[in-house]
């Protein structure tokens, strides 16, 4: 098998957002030796920065801000306290223009779109969007912008400020070219927001995409290290390969639909197995099995699976399988060779504990073999004897009787 996993699909063109996508990079879990690949913790296959998307230097939120409240003391809807969003100081958002309402906040699952400005907090800007679309919740977009959206009006211009863990985090990102740990200001117009499709009258090729662009960001999540966050994109993914269907759909794009599905399922057992959640892991990798029986991945994660939870003949089984269809692939082979010394390490130590349990038993019965030939012995010469005696006794017995004759 030559471990090259599957380079990351054209995501939903209408629904663009901010991803590894942009620049056309390969995810971890679809590049490369996946399977040596995905047990390391640092990425290096990240492109070079992006050039800035804003020409440099701009004006900060903070100071639009300010220019706003000279030239106008009271503007209308204007609000100058900050919302503690999570409590923690770590989110605030702060409203710049009033929207139409409470009423008009968009609810989880809808579709957004906005417009976004994205700073640094010495006021740089890093990146300027115009009517970015994405599903509100589905962990499309940083988390900042999932909490605070939720909470804006329609028409609403609000100011979010976030600590990098809401972000981009510790280790930043390239697109758009953030530092690791930096705090952000991020300037958002909510424009519109509609109901998700409904995937049964979805067309095919639009369900591929959308399915496709949900796995995308499930990539972003792992190479970043929130496997959790990429099992729930994973998830929405898989919901959306195995909803059922009122348009005609091609035998050709069934098999797409089937082999993202089957991605899927794959990504998710690594991420699953970077939070030592075996047994869901295990699920996985039958799940994906049970589509495409032959499939590399699914056998060897499955083979790590087992071996995570002892089943170390159930594990070696399974690698044998797996290498027996790529003979050639020297990660199998490695982790093969890895789990048949460990197994018989195992062994081993079980047949001493046993021995040592039953009281060294081996010995036991040497002392008592050599009895029974002692024994053996000392019965032999008795019963010589014994004969002797007998062939003697009757041959006195005959020369008495001729006598008396």
């Amino acid at each position: 098998m030559t471990e090259n996993e599957e380079t990351m699909d054209t995501s939903d063109n209408h629904d663009s957002v901010p991803s590894a996508k942009k620049n056309g990079r390969t995810s971890l879990l679809d590049s490369g030796e996946d399977f040596e690949m995905l047990d390391e913790e640092d990425i290096d296959d990240d492109p070079p920065p992006l050039e800035d998307a804003g020409g440099g230097k701009g004006k900060s939120p903070e100071e639009s801000g300010k220019t706003n409240a000279d030239t106008d003391e009271n503007p209308p809807g204007q609000v100058e306290e900050w919302l503690d969003v999570l409590g923690n100081d770590q989110l605030k958002k702060k409203v710049l223009e009033a929207g139409k309402g409470r009423d008009s906040r968009p609810q989880k699952g809808q579709k957004v779109k906005i417009n976004l400005k994205t700073y640094l907090k010495d006021g740089i800007l890093v990146e300027e969007q115009s009517e970015v679309s994405f599903t509100l919740s589905d962990g499309d977009v940083i988390q900042a912008l999932d909490l605070t959206v939720q909470l804006m009006e329609m028409g609403e211009k609000a100011l979010i400020q976030t600590n990098a863990k809401y972000a981009y985090g510790t280790r930043g990102s390239h697109d758009p070219e953030v530092p690791p740990n930096a705090e952000l200001s991020l300037e958002v117009q909510l424009l519109e927001a509609t109901d998700a499709p409904d995937l049964e009258l979805l067309p095919p090729a639009e369900k591929i995409a959308l399915s496709s662009h949900k796995r995308e960001r499930g990539n972003v999540h792992y190479q970043r290290g929130d496997y959790a966050f990429a099992v729930n994109s994973y998830s929405i993914a898989l919901q959306i390969t195995e909803s059922s269907s009122k348009v005609d759909i091609s035998p050709e794009e069934e098999n797409e639909l089937m082999d993202v599905k089957v991605k899927c399922l794959n990504n998710m057992a690594a991420s699953q197995l970077k939070l030592d959640h075996y047994d869901a892991a295990l699920k996985s990798c039958v799940s994906a099995l049970a589509n495409q029986p032959e499939n590399i991945k699914a056998l060897f994660r499955m083979g790590k699976v087992l071996a995570l939870q002892g089943e170390y003949t159930e594990a070696i089984q399974t690698l044998r399988k797996a290498l027996k269809l790529e003979p050639s692939n020297k990660t199998i082979h490695a982790e093969l060779s890895k789990l048949v010394k460990k197994n018989s390490e195992q062994k081993g130590a079980e047949q001493a504990m046993y021995k040592k349990m039953l009281g060294n038993p081996t010995s036991g019965s040497s002392g008592s073999q050599k009895h029974r030939a002692k024994s053996s012995w000392g019965l032999s010469w008795k019963w010589l004897f014994g004969a002797t005696a007998v062939a003697i006794g009757g041959v006195a017995l005959s020369v008495v009787i001729a006598a008396r004759n």
